[in-house]
């Protein structure tokens, strides 16, 4: 990029992390895993992990073990949130308002969107974005900032998203294709791909700055 990207946001957090992807476990997210622990608050050093994309319980086992050698001082807990039921149970809840980074996995994007989306989850994230938490969220997680996301079960071109970010669509991984028919919606006028490796850190002011190996592709319109 020619210049710093500057989003536009309508959610208030100190901290967007969207990540594009790739596998902790080979380290192909070190630099940006460090990056997130060492902007957590130093009185809350507990991660809670969203399953809700992939639907796996064993996803936090593994990234807490993971995030603890980096940093001892950090627990994470796996938040039970996979079906509808699961995203208004109060001990759900609490984990999220009261964790310093919530960080939200990968896997579909229309399991994530319709258990989470304006569900008593989703007002829990945002509450916690704006007291200081940071919100983390790789692949499938990381394209439901945006007002759209692809469909990934394939019935259409795109579906609903969070809407953090708005008139702006998501593109995790980074398929050109994929980016340009999301930005062809209306009222879309920036689109943003993250290539895995990469992360786009977005401050409370809409400012950015890119973390990892990886460039971020953006597209306007209008």
């Amino acid at each position: 990029m020619n210049k710093p990207l500057t989003l536009e946001t309508i959610v208030p957090f100190d901290l967007l992390v969207l990540i594009g992807g790739g596998e902790f476990s080979f380290g192909e997210t070190r630099e940006i895993d460090e990056f997130l622990l060492a902007r957590m608050p130093r009185e809350r050093r507990r991660v809670a992990f969203l399953p809700t994309a992939s639907g796996s319980a064993e996803y936090a086992q593994h990234l807490g073990k993971y995030f603890h050698e980096i940093d001892p001082t950090v627990e994470t807990v796996n938040v039970p949130i996979y079906r509808g039921r699961d995203n208004r149970r109060q001990k759900n809840l609490n984990a999220i308002l009261e964790a310093g980074m919530v960080y939200i996995g990968g896997g579909v994007t229309n399991s994530l969107l319709g258990t989470l989306r304006e569900s008593a989850a989703e007002i829990a994230l945002r509450e916690a974005a704006s007291n200081g938490a940071i919100i983390a969220a790789i692949g499938a997680a990381a394209s439901s900032f945006g007002t759209h996301t692809r469909d990934m079960r394939g019935v259409t071109s795109s579906i609903e998203a969070l809407g953090w970010l708005p008139n702006t669509v998501i593109d995790a991984g980074f398929d050109d294709t994929t980016l340009r028919r999301l930005m062809s919606l209306p009222d879309v006028r920036l689109g943003v791909g993250i290539p895995a490796k990469t992360a786009l850190a977005i401050r409370a002011d809409g400012t950015t700055q890119v973390i990892g190996e990886g460039q971020i592709a953006t597209y306007r319109k209008g």
